[in-house]
């Protein structure tokens, strides 16, 4: 027999809106942010003491040689030392020679100059099998003022050589040791389901319109060839080319294309996911191929190929990076571009295929790593932006679990009632013990339909479209809090308020391994199909949903974090229990469909 907890996050809300039991308008830094703010982040470094046994520290003075003619850091020094310190991190954990498999994108939020201080931090925040997640912390330190400040964060993947066997090498796993390792270690998880749709979501994005060429600058101009021969000091350890070189190698030529475009010297802003296709080693020749691809407006991308040869045999494609460069003018406000004429056939592929990466880059900034005030929160969705909703959904209601701040306010019969203060935020959090097994109770609550059933303040939950076996939309119906309330489209006689609606996307996710959680994760959404009507109050939801846990003792917990009923506040002051009696609601409900569930296999047993 085992316990299911069931926590409820009811997320921060603006007081001055009016909306349902189950969901307030949520304006939270913490739901959606990947990417914390210079301040905070140190903040809950300094919380931290604790010493992961994967992490390793570089730390590098910026020398003449290590710059280019800015007196800046060369981004492909750069990359040459993360892929190191990574590198050291993954065979830490490892045990065994570790090679780069990927690298997530990398946004360079600053520049280096010469004379400062690089810091550079990697630890393995999750291993898969054969293969791991290192996260990369690069921070700039400015010796002679004492200030810090981050210059890009990245996730690289690293995979074990094999044996000389030819067997791979299982990885033991990660044990988080605080709240921050924990998010890393959950989020991990969803990084690693993007990272193997997107090359898919790349062709779903292709498009073939028309293209310009009206004073548009050929880009045969800026083709640029190369060739690199691979010596000693290029290779790691296990004599294979070092990942950092190549990408090193990869950016100088790229700078050139970059540079033949706009004939002025070039900033390297970001470098998108890539993947190394196979090994290079000492004694292979690279040959590196580059070209623009396409420009817009203030941006380029530039396209870099990588081919190993030896003095016989084929060429072996090792990896291909895409590049995107601004030119700064003298207010370091990015300057516009002339537009770039393709070559025909794979010139116009690789034309169209950087619009889609730069859709991709749009979708990642704004549904991801944007700061919500920016953005309204019912993204709009459809079905090239739909991984990204749905990472989103899902980590952001992981990061706001494992916040380690909450406090108790009041409790009846076991079921606690917690919140949690930040800045201009108050979030709630519900637990209560069920007898329910996690599976089956995942279930249960992953049918949203069935949700009115329990939930009193659900009058009606209807399915829009299922997107596939773990995103579905849904449009909630719930009473109005404003009865009677001046402004409300009603006659005094009747004292009640409209209802309101919401669209929702609700995202399911089984346990990946021992340890993750099951994750019913909702946020909301906009649909042009599905636009606000005068009949209802459109309400809007940043961070909701059930996450639950097993432990070693067959013990479950679950955690939702829908948005807060406006009378809450009586709950947290020990005046009223709605929370208790939404929960004993919700233990019936999975209580009575687990009975069901097993009298229905008891009569099946008997029938046979």
């Amino acid at each position: 027999m085992s316990r299911l907890l069931s926590e409820v996050v009811l997320v921060n809300v603006s007081c001055s809106n009016q909306f349902g039991w189950l969901h307030v308008s949520i304006r939270s830094k913490v739901s959606g942010l990947l990417e914390k703010g210079e301040e905070e982040e140190e903040e809950e470094e300094e919380e931290e003491e604790s010493i992961n046994p994967t992490e390793v520290k570089m730390s590098q003075i910026v020398m003449p040689c290590h710059s280019n003619h800015q007196q800046e850091l060369s981004v492909g020094q750069l990359l040459k030392w993360m892929d190191s310190t990574a590198c050291l991190s993954a065979e830490r954990h490892a045990g065994s020679p570790c090679v780069t498999a990927s690298m997530d994108d990398i946004h360079f939020e600053h520049t280096i100059r010469v004379g400062q201080v690089v810091n550079i931090r990697a630890k393995v925040n999750r291993a898969f099998n054969t293969s791991m997640e290192v996260g990369i912390h690069v921070i700039c330190e400015d010796l002679f003022c004492g200030r810090h400040w981050r210059v890009c964060h990245a996730y690289a993947t690293f995979v074990t050589q094999r044996t000389n066997t030819g067997k791979k090498v299982i990885l033991k796993p990660i044990v988080p040791r605080t709240q921050k390792e924990q998010v890393e270690y959950s989020v991990a998880a969803e990084r690693r389901r993007v990272r193997m749709v997107h090359d898919d979501i790349i062709k779903d994005l292709l498009s073939h319109g028309a293209i310009q060429h009206d004073d548009a600058v050929a880009a045969e101009r800026t083709k640029v060839e190369s060739v690199e021969l691979v010596l000693p000091p290029h290779a790691n350890h296990q004599v294979t080319t070092f990942g950092g070189q190549i990408m090193a190698w990869m950016v100088n030529v790229a700078v050139i294309a970059a540079s033949r475009l706009c004939q002025a010297h070039p900033t390297l802003r970001t470098i998108d996911m890539f993947t190394f296709r196979g090994p290079s080693q000492v004694g292979d020749r690279l040959l590196l191929k580059t070209i623009v691809n396409n420009t817009f407006k203030n941006s380029m991308e530039v396209g870099v190929r990588a081919e190993a040869y030896q003095e016989e045999g084929s060429n072996r494609h090792i990896n291909s990076a895409f590049m995107t460069f601004e030119v700064l003018d003298d207010h370091r406000k990015p300057r516009v571009l002339p537009r770039i004429r393709p070559e025909p056939l794979e010139g116009e592929r690789r034309f169209q295929e950087a619009i889609a990466r730069k859709k991709i880059r749009l979708d990642r900034k704004y549904i991801i790593s944007c700061k919500q005030g920016e953005v309204p929160l019912s993204v709009p969705w459809d079905p090239r932006n739909q991984v990204y909703l749905s990472y989103n959904n899902v980590s952001a209601l992981k990061m706001l679990a494992a916040k380690n701040s909450w406090r108790l306010s009041s409790e009846k019969n076991k079921v606690r009632l917690y919140t949690l203060e930040q800045k201009s935020m108050l979030s709630f959090r519900v637990e209560s013990e069920v007898d329910v097994p996690a599976q089956r109770a995942f279930g249960l609550l992953a049918e949203l339909s069935n949700r009115p059933s329990w939930d009193t303040h659900y009058q009606r939950c209807e399915l829009i479209h299922q997107v596939d076996d773990d995103d579905f939309l849904y449009r909630v119906v719930t009473p109005s809090v404003c009865r009677g309330a001046v402004g409300c489209p009603t006659s005094a006689s009747q004292g009640e308020g409209i209802l309101q609606d919401f669209i929702l996307l609700a995202s399911k996710r089984m346990p990946c391994s021992h340890g993750d959680p099951y994750v019913i994760a909702l946020r909301s959404v906009s649909l042009p199909t599905h636009p606000p009507t005068e009949h209802y109050n459109r309400g809007e939801v940043l961070c909701a949903g059930f996450t639950i846990h097993e432990t070693q003792n067959n013990i479950y917990y679950n955690q939702a974090s829908p948005e807060v009923i406006p009378y809450i506040s009586t709950d947290i002051a020990g005046l009223s229990s709605s929370f208790y009696h939404i929960f004993c609601s919700c233990s019936q409900y999975l209580t009575k469909n687990r009975l069901q569930c097993v009298s229905q296999a008891t009569n099946t047993d008997s029938h046979t």
